[in-house]
């Protein structure tokens, strides 16, 4: 069986949107793009190289194969190598729509429940680099083997966040984590479970009357 292995790049108020490059994802109006390598160091790059460094396949949502397919295959200099790399890996997508996937070795997956079939079958690590539609979906299913965060200390104000709506309650509990010189926080997430109840130590709710308007308010939507 695979594993899937997911990473995002994050800022602290949950924005994942177009850390890439200035035109990489304006929609929106968002207009921060490339946000990400004005704060880069060492110790995010070592996570990406680690990220990338075996045999590994990518899994993606559609939009950011689009982002991948026009920018990786075309790339040189430096980053020639990780374009070849990428062309050759095999890119499951998971869409409802019906646009060619014509960068070579791209496969189409229509729904969570092939992700979890592809899951089943041998392969290396499938690897998810952003795509945050990916994530609830995933989630729920149980399908993340390990989800690495990579925090940067900035806010963005608008854009798209990681969790979306759709993502469910649940724990999510710590593998590792560590910072860098400029403080950005990497931390490594497994699979968990539903959170457990509410406690018999913790706070019982108020009996005051005044609780119970507050109460009546927000039933009512007046609050």
């Amino acid at each position: 069986m695979r594993r899937i292995i997911a990473s995002a790049f994050v800022s602290l108020d949950g924005v994942i949107q177009g850390p890439g490059g200035p035109l990489e994802d304006p929609t929106g109006g968002f207009d921060e793009g490339g946000w990400v390598f004005k704060l880069w160091d060492e110790g995010v790059e070592e996570v990406i190289g680690a990220l990338f460094a075996g045999d590994y396949d990518l899994l993606l949502g559609r939009r950011t194969y689009d982002i991948f397919a026009a920018y990786w295959p075309y790339v040189e200099g430096e980053e020639a190598g990780m374009g070849q790399a990428f062309t050759r890996a095999n890119k499951y997508v998971l869409t409802r729509g019906d646009r060619p996937l014509d960068w070579e070795n791209s496969h189409r997956l229509a729904s969570i429940d092939d992700v979890a079939a592809l899951k089943q079958g041998d392969g290396p690590d499938l690897v998810i680099q952003g795509s945050s539609t990916l994530y609830p979906g995933l989630l729920a299913a149980g399908l993340i083997d390990r989800l690495t965060l990579v925090i940067f200390p900035v806010t963005l104000g608008g854009g798209k966040r990681l969790f979306g709506e759709g993502t469910e309650a649940q724990m999510l509990p710590m593998i590792e984590h560590k910072v860098t010189a400029k403080g950005t926080v990497i931390v490594s997430y497994g699979p968990g479970g539903a959170l457990p109840p509410y406690p018999p130590y913790a706070p019982e709710p108020s009996k005051s009357d005044r609780e119970k308007e507050r109460q009546r308010q927000m039933a009512d939507g007046s609050w």
